[in-house]
């Protein structure tokens, strides 16, 4: 963790610099969670990635502004480590690009290069969210709330896949259970990351009480979001056994970048890119 640039004092750059970008392979962390296989997951997905402070100059030194959003897939051999992004993005605060395309083709090229596979960037202009009243500013996840339970939580240090339970003896349901309560900690710097889930499922009913202190679990947790995301997604699909699962993550926003990942083993259409209250 030591080498992370996350985990060292850096001054902002001044100049454009793609090798400010630091690789974080998936398989280590995937390989804890009995996954041994990278290139057959038990899931697919995405990591929706939204920055809110990228800025450049034009050809004639005038700043220009946008909001990015960058879809990662998640079989990509490699995801990208938070601080490094958002110092790379800051590297072109004095970078001179022709127009909007120029931006774009040079974040798609920077980031395919460390991913290790190619990945969707979509640049948004702020009168765009003004003029087009379908890209709604909030919206909360839909989903039974979870938080409304009155439970006694006896420990915040592990999340425990034990806790995870199914009534086999039910028929079959299909629910949507979300929560506001997922906190775990960044591995290297130990700040918190703040986060409301999603869990959809077609099985026999999720034991609610269980889950949310399952949840609740990863409180003092060090991980990355991403792999939060497929630890659930797993210790659900192993104790619970669902026909269908997806598990989705919104991540409050530090340093101008939230990460938002996304898991399934169907079908399911990926999630819209609209942020929640907190974020």
């Amino acid at each position: 963790m030591t080498e992370f640039v996350l985990g060292q004092q850096s001054a902002y750059p001044t100049h454009y610099d793609p090798n400010l970008l630091f690789p974080i392979a998936r398989a280590k962390n995937r390989a804890s969670l009995g996954v041994n296989n990278i290139s057959s997951p038990p899931f697919f997905g995405v990591d929706l990635w939204n920055a809110y402070e990228l800025a450049w100059l034009n050809l004639k030194g005038k700043p220009q502004i946008a909001l990015a959003e960058f879809i990662i897939p998640a079989d990509s051999p490699n995801m990208i480590e938070s601080k490094s992004f958002k110092l790379y993005l800051n590297s072109l605060n004095q970078h001179c690009f022709a127009n909007f395309t120029a931006v774009k083709t040079c974040l798609q090229h920077d980031l395919s290069q460390v991913l290790g596979t190619g990945l969707q960037v979509r640049l948004i202009q702020p009168c765009e969210i003004t003029s087009n009243k379908k890209m709604a500013p909030i919206e909360e996840l839909d989903g039974q709330l979870l938080d409304r339970l009155d439970i006694e939580v006896n420990s915040h240090q592990n999340a425990d896949p034990l806790l995870l339970k199914a009534d086999h003896t039910s028929a079959p349901i299909t629910q949507t259970l979300v929560s506001h309560l997922l906190k775990s900690n960044c591995p290297v710097t130990g700040q918190p990351d703040w986060a409301s889930v999603q869990i959809q499922y077609q099985g026999r009913p999720i034991d609610e009480e269980g889950l949310l202190r399952y949840l609740i679990g990863f409180r003092q947790l060090g991980e990355f979001h991403e792999h939060c995301v497929e630890k659930i997604f797993c210790d659900i699909k192993i104790q619970c056994q669902p026909e269908k699962l997806s598990v989705y993550a919104r991540y409050t926003r530090r340093g101008g970048l939230d990460i938002n990942p996304f898991r399934t083993d169907f079908n399911a259409a990926w999630p819209n890119n609209i942020r929640h209250a907190r974020q």
